[in-house]
């Protein structure tokens, strides 16, 4: 399955916002998607991917740091899989 990454507009603002290696952080992950899928990019024990509870169930989330976490959806559709970016958050614990 070929895999994409998208986000809005609003996720363009909070990535700027946080410090670049962050930005960094994120890209990669999001090149590692696409390369290689969603499946494969979860293994990657650096970003922790994991799925949400409660309000934010059936969705994901992957570390950026011990303080940031990128918030995502995926969709699949036969042959492409799309993995929606929904906002860039600072975690609070």
């Amino acid at each position: 399955m070929d895999w994409r990454v998208i986000w809005s507009k609003r996720v363009d603002k909070q990535l700027a916002r946080i410090p670049v290696y962050l930005t960094n952080k994120f890209f990669a992950w999001s090149m590692v998607v696409e390369r290689i899928g969603l499946l494969e990019a979860r293994k990657m024990a650096g970003y922790h991917d994991e799925p949400l509870q409660g309000q934010r169930k059936g969705q994901r989330s992957i570390r950026l740091n011990r303080d940031y976490r990128a918030i995502y959806i995926e969709h699949r559709d036969h042959a492409l899989g799309t993995i929606e970016v929904l906002e860039i958050s600072k975690h609070e614990y």
